[in-house]
């Protein structure tokens, strides 16, 4: 049975909440204000599917594509830019107040935030049981049906031409879609790119090898499409593999080079099909440019953790002393090598490598640590070795706000406080943003030291038998968070058990203190219930 609800509480990246009946509903989708049809996903769960739209929010004015109603690739294509910007600012900004960290964040919008993808990957398919051939993105919510995407306004101009007229090209022909459900047919995925800078583009098809591909007449098709751009490089693909998704069990290249070129501030990037890249270039550029702005990297050793493809690694080279790049996936080391060649730059190196395991390799005095983790964010157990380098400074650049703000958590415990934090709009339209933090050492003027004494504690013998570290490992075993003394003393003050406070004082007016987050406030309060010093 479905229910009507108004969509109370938006949290990031997407997921609305609602009350119906004195009871708590959580969905995917929704926008606050929004009255929407709801259907429970459990007799007992708060978990709930998103069936319908019945009454739109009073901040939804923007002009959606006709596809927005079908297609799961959008979010915010009912907010005009500047609504949209506000909308997901508050987002990020009620993460970092729930952990503590109360700030107005700055914004800044993509230079544009219309047919900026410079990626995409489409999937033939249907659009119901038994229909012509689709290609376009997945329908919203059903994984077996596909829309043809005809007029989408967030990928290159390009795309749609190419997605369009490779449609009707197979249509014509009569090859069928790939059945994800019987594993039966040939066309399974079309991969496009285009460099924004040099207009050069490549198209990867794959397919399984339940028929044969005309190379000749596919190739002769593509380059006479009329396109602002250039087909430089074109793929075939034969996977017969289960999963839904382009597996190169057999990659051929078929026209032209195996990569494409693109220019970021000046340097210049070979992308290949699989490369990580950036899929809005000219957001890409603010981004960049602003991290480099935060940081001065003249004369100095930077780690860059997570390079990728050697993007940042190379931006921040033009004036380091070194900058020693740190990549698990190999291909993308051996593509950041190439580029680093190709702009003539020899003061960087890259390590192909899990960050993890290479910590204890690396040499021990950078002056600053670049961290762009993907988006399960920092491996906990290598954080705490990232952290014991060091540096004055740490830029953190991150995709995912979520493990972002856990982190930084941890960085706040270790002496460190955030001095810049932004949200970039790299990805309009969607429920997704990067967000740059940079952090530093705690002023030993401006920071505030306690020391706190057990013996003068008023405690009783129960709770005398609670020392800090007992505190710790409780909250560490039944918890795994880790929580500082500072912390401890914060909630046990809180509790109102008195503590004797000594104080190196600054003489300056401003003096900043880490502030327990919620979720560790309960863990230790937990604790302080365990060890009977509370009730």
């Amino acid at each position: 049975m479905s229910i009507i609800v108004k969509v109370e509480e938006s949290r990031f990246p997407n997921v609305s909440r609602a009350k119906f009946e004195g009871r708590k509903y959580e969905f995917k989708g929704g926008i606050v204000g929004q009255r929407v049809e709801i259907k429970q996903k459990g007799k007992r769960s708060k978990k709930a599917k998103l069936l319908n739209v019945i009454e739109k929010s009073e901040i939804e004015k923007g002009t959606p594509c006709p596809h927005f109603e079908k297609c799961g690739g959008c979010t915010y294509q009912t907010l005009k830019y500047e609504d949209e910007l506000e909308y997901k600012k508050g987002l990020v900004e009620k993460l970092f107040k729930e952990k503590g960290i109360e700030r107005e964040l700055e914004i800044i919008p993509s230079p544009v935030h219309k047919f900026y993808r410079n990626k995409m990957e489409y999937t033939f398919g249907d659009e119901y049981k038994g229909g012509p051939l689709a290609l376009g993105l997945h329908v919203k919510n059903r994984f077996h049906e596909i829309i043809n995407t005809t007029e989408c306004n967030i990928v290159d101009a390009d795309f749609n031409t190419i997605r369009s007229e490779v449609r009707n090209y197979f249509e014509k022909i009569g090859e069928a879609h790939y059945n994800r459900r019987k594993h039966e047919g040939f066309l399974r995925h079309l991969l496009i790119r285009k460099a924004t800078k040099t207009g050069e583009i490549m198209v990867l098809l794959s397919t399984s090898t339940q028929s044969e591909l005309d190379k000749e007449a596919f190739i002769k098709f593509l380059l006479e499409l009329e396109l602002d751009g250039e087909i430089v490089s074109i793929f075939h693909v034969k996977n017969d593999a289960l999963s839904d998704a382009i597996v190169p069990e057999e990659i051929n290249l078929i026209y032209g080079k195996d990569y494409i070129v693109e220019e970021v501030l000046g340097l210049k990037f070979k992308i290949s099909p699989f490369s990580f890249f950036q899929t809005n270039t000219k957001s890409a550029e603010v981004l960049y440019k602003r991290a480099r702005k935060k940081i001065d990297t003249k004369d100095k050793l930077v780690f860059d953790l997570y390079s990728g493809t050697g993007t940042i690694t190379q931006v921040l080279a033009e004036s380091a002393k070194k900058v020693i790049g740190v990549e698990i996936v190999e291909e993308a080391v051996e593509a950041a090598r190439e580029n680093a060649v190709l702009n003539k730059i020899d003061n960087v190196e890259f390590i192909a490598s899990d960050v993890l395991k290479v910590l204890d390799d690396l040499e021990k005095n950078p002056d600053l640590i670049v961290l762009d983790p993907p988006r399960e964010g920092i491996n906990p157990k290598a954080i705490e070795k990232i952290i014991d380098f060091a540096p004055k400074k740490f830029l953190y650049i991150s995709c995912n706000p979520v493990t972002l703000v856990r982190d930084i958590g941890v960085f706040m415990e270790r002496g460190y406080e955030i001095k810049e934090l932004e949200i970039v709009d790299q990805f309009p339209k969607t429920s997704h943003v990067e967000t740059v933090a940079l952090l530093s050492k705690l002023d030993v003027n401006k920071h505030i030291n306690i020391e706190i004494e057990l013996d003068e504690l008023d405690l009783t013998s129960a709770e005398s038998k609670a020392t800090y570290a007992q505190i710790k490992e409780y909250v560490w075993n039944k918890f795994e968070l880790k929580v500082s003394t500072l912390y401890i003393a914060q909630i046990k003050k809180k509790c109102g058990i008195e503590l004797r406070e000594h104080y190196n004082k600054s003489k300056k007016e401003k003096q900043i203190i880490p502030q327990c987050t919620p979720e560790k406030e309960e863990a230790i309060m937990d604790a302080l219930r365990h060890f009977k010093m509370i009730e």
